[in-house]
This record gives structure tokens, C-alpha cells and sequence, in this order.
């Protein structure tokens, strides 16, 4: 292990984990107030100093405008294993034990080092008259509910949609056949029912 200049490491620009703003500032945050966990935990390059684990800490380092770092050096490994160990290093094997964390540990804690609680837990933990900012999501009237899948035009993922649900082209209702407002488009809405035969779910669900 060795300490050495920020400007020296190149960020890994193939690496598949990315952070989200909430969880960027919590990481940033949780250096400022623990910044020994930065050789407790070095960053972990190759021989042309890109970075293989410590991606994200690497970019916190930045945004804080900290000038040198701990890494550890894996020059021994093949392409193959180097691609490898940045797969690894950010897969989770284990599963929290979420009753003991919630009893022996304090929650506000857990969230600020970026634990993510699931969201029962959360209701559960909040206190009287508190409440829980959810993600405020698209809604149309009922009486109908629906779920509405987003994905953009001509994408790969609309591409895939399309092929899943079997959409076909249909006529827009409320025209008359061949009159002037009538048009051809590719369906839109699709019945529980139907949506279960085409991607064949099982469920008793109605």
C-alpha cells in the first residue's frame, strides 16, 4: 500500500457501477467525517494507475478536492481477471440482519453511512407524527389503475418491451373506419389478463 496523488490515479471509464446524487453525497460525506476509512480501505489500481475497486471514493476524493489517497497496486492480474475483480468487488453475497440492525443499531446512523432500509422497516422505525418522503410517481384517474412502464423512443428498452408484450398495431377508438381523424397506432394499454398471457405469469391475482 502506498499513499499517493489524486492526479496520478485515472478513473476506470469501462467500470458498470455508477452512484446516484443521494447516495454521491452521503459517500462524500461519510469520508469528511471518517477519513481513516481511506486506508482502512485503499483503492485498488492496475499498472497504468486505472482504478479496478474505488471508482465512486475516487470521485468523492475529487469533488472534496483531496489531494492524495491510499491505493493498493494489482499489477499481477490479466485483463480477464482484472474485469473480474471489478464485477466482484461490488457484488454483494451476504444479507443484512435486518431485525438486529434495527434494534442494536442506530437507524439515523445506518442511513447516513448509506444503508438503504427497505421500506417497511422504515415505516416501522418512524416515530409519532412523522413522515416518509417517497418518490412521487406519474398517477392517471381512476377508475381504472395502471402501471405505466417508461422507456425511451427507439431505445433498446422500448425495443424490448414492445418484443415482451407483444404490442400490435391497433386503431385509436372513438373514429369512424377510413374517416378523416381515424389512425393507426401501436397499442398502448393492454388488460391484466392479457398481460399475464403474454408474458405468461402465473397468478391468481384478478
Amino acid at each position: 500500500m502506498q499513499k499517493i496523488k489524486l492526479s496520478d490515479i485515472r478513473p476506470n471509464p469501462n467500470n458498470p457501477r455508477v452512484i446516484k446524487d443521494d447516495k454521491f453525497k452521503k459517500l462524500v460525506k461519510s469520508i469528511q467525517d471518517f477519513p481513516q476509512m481511506l486506508e482502512l480501505r485503499p483503492i485498488v489500481v492496475n499498472d497504468e494507475m486505472i482504478v479496478l475497486g474505488g471508482n465512486m471514493r475516487l470521485k468523492a476524493l475529487q469533488h472534496l478536492g483531496i489531494k492524495e489517497t491510499y491505493i493498493i497496486k494489482a499489477g499481477e492480474l490479466t485483463e480477464k481477471q482484472e474485469q473480474e475483480f471489478i464485477i466482484k468487488d461490488n457484488v454483494g453475497y451476504g444479507e443484512w440482519d435486518w431485525d438486529q440492525l434495527a434494534n442494536e443499531w442506530d437507524v439515523e446512523d445506518l442511513d447516513e453511512w448509506g444503508l438503504d432500509l427497505p421500506l417497511d422497516k422504515q415505516i416501522d422505525l418512524l416515530e409519532d407524527g412523522e413522515e416518509l418522503e417517497l418518490t412521487q410517481s406519474v398517477q392517471i384517474a381512476p377508475p381504472k389503475e395502471y402501471i405505466l412502464i417508461l422507456a425511451e423512443p427507439n431505445s433498446v428498452d422500448w425495443e424490448e418491451i414492445k418484443e415482451t408484450l407483444q404490442l400490435q398495431m391497433v386503431r385509436r377508438g372513438g373514429y369512424k373506419k377510413d374517416s378523416n381523424f381515424d389512425a393507426v397506432a401501436l397499442e398502448r394499454v393492454i388488460e391484466w389478463q392479457d398481460f399475464k398471457q403474454r408474458i405468461n405469469v402465473n397468478s391468481n391475482t384478478k
